[in-house]
């Protein structure tokens, strides 16, 4: 008969779709508990088990543990994948969030279409999971705890143990007698989490023997009522974003109630690949909705900034680096990577124009005579009057016959310029980096 763990898998697979499983494997207990139990059900076997094992390079043993997953997993007869990633320690973040964003980064990216990717979070990580939410100031929806289930680079992420303790997992691998890593940092009480593990919520035990229960009921509570208001600021934001420019009306966002504007906003940022703000970045986005015409407010925090121009919210994550206004470059057409991690290409691939032009970035004072128009232009009015965000404008590629401005991106040509892109048979395209 298998044991407690096995049987909770066994159903916890039952219940769900035919994915293939791809467990995030530390080497700790609980990851090391969840595949081996894994392991031992032949219909967990049938779906493709395997292991992704990130190495963070943060401690001197990492290469020694990564070692030890591929050795696990070898005797266990599972193929084991290692992802060296690099954390970025100065995002203004800490230091476990900036591993936690490097490690989901490296195994989204590794994810297959249609599978699963198995964490070996359980009761206790939620506990604590909604304690730090609360700590942290957040809504129904960080109260609401860790989902079972949730969407992850292409396919889902399943967390299927959060109904089974901390002890319950412990006792498996000990029943096992499997061999796990010991990782020192899990000890370091600097870090918020380890601090409520190991001394907040001992004591609350001590003094409130139900608080676990207690959190969790409430953190259920709270995810229903995330849930029930996730209907109403989901029909907001079909009503507030323009899919085309993915802004959002400023003050469409402004007018919602608190508990819709805040989802509302972090899930617009999420689906550009952009971290929420805090409380504080929160505020300062309101107080600047009200600002007057021609101010162009940018609230940035970590990985992100946010712009408010012409009534409407735009988000980007921030330039990486000072762009250089002397940059130029030859162009005949094929794809050309610009300074800001945009690109120039032409609309027909393959495409060649038949004199090469040279590309530029603004300098000041450039003007060009668009086709069938009676006048010559300045780019600032041509800009301002098309509504090109001003972040975009330092970046936009300006095309040169010599020294003759022919073209300005895919957005005006004089009649050289055209005559130049009726002759390729296609026109340019510009994407702008950001």
């Amino acid at each position: 008969m298998s044991n407690p763990l096995q049987a909770h898998l066994r159903a916890s697979l039952a219940a769900m779709p035919p994915a293939a499983l791809c467990v995030a494997f530390s080497g700790g207990p609980d990851s090391t508990a969840l595949l081996h139990a894994l392991t031992q059900l032949p219909e967990a076997r049938r779906r493709g088990l395997r292991a992704l094992h990130v190495d963070h390079g943060l401690h001197p043993d990492s290469a020694a543990w990564a070692e030890h997953c591929r050795h696990f997993c070898a005797a266990l007869g599972l193929p084991c994948e290692v992802l060296r990633v690099q954390v970025e320690r100065g995002a203004g973040i800490g230091l476990e969030a900036a591993a936690r964003h490097a490690r989901h980064a490296a195994l989204a990216a590794q994810l297959r279409d249609d599978e699963y990717l198995l964490l070996g979070h359980h009761r206790d990580d939620q506990v604590e999971t909604v304690l730090l939410k609360l700590l942290r100031g957040a809504g129904p929806e960080g109260l609401g705890g860790m989902r079972t289930l949730r969407p992850f680079g292409r396919s889902q992420l399943w967390r299927p143990l959060l109904t089974l303790s901390r002890q319950q997992l412990r006792d498996y691998v000990e029943a096992q007698r499997l061999d796990v890593i010991d990782d020192p940092s899990n000890a370091d009480t600097s870090l918020a989490r380890n601090r409520l593990r190991h001394e907040i919520l001992p004591r609350l035990a001590r003094g409130w023997p139900q608080a676990a229960d207690s959190i969790l009921h409430s953190a259920a509570l709270c995810r229903a009522a995330a849930d029930a208001l996730r209907l109403q600021w989901l029909a907001a934001f079909d009503a507030l974003h323009d899919p085309a420019s993915r802004s959002l009306d400023a003050a469409g966002w402004l007018a919602l109630l608190p508990a819709l504007r805040e989802p509302l906003l972090d899930h617009w940022l999420h689906r550009q690949g952009l971290p929420a703000p805090s409380t504080a970045q929160r505020r300062q986005i309101e107080r600047q909705c009200g600002a007057r015409a021609g101010q162009l407010p940018c609230i940035r925090w970590a990985d992100a900034e946010l712009h408010i121009w012409k009534g409407r919210l735009w988000a980007l994550p921030p330039p990486a680096g000072a762009i250089d206004a002397g940059w130029q470059a030859p162009w005949r057409g094929e794809p050309l990577a610009l300074p800001d991690g945009g690109e120039l290409a032409l609309t027909r691939e393959g495409g060649r124009l038949a004199e090469p032009l040279q590309v530029r970035l603004r300098r000041g004072g450039e003007r060009i005579k668009p086709a069938g128009d009676a006048h010559t232009r300045e780019l600032r009015d041509l800009f301002q009057q098309s509504q090109l965000p001003p972040w975009q404008r330092h970046a936009c590629p300006l095309l040169y016959a010599g020294d003759e401005l022919v073209a300005v991106a895919d957005r005006w040509a004089s009649a050289r310029g055209a005559a130049i892109f009726r002759l390729a048979g296609a026109l340019p395209r510009w994407r702008a980096g950001r």
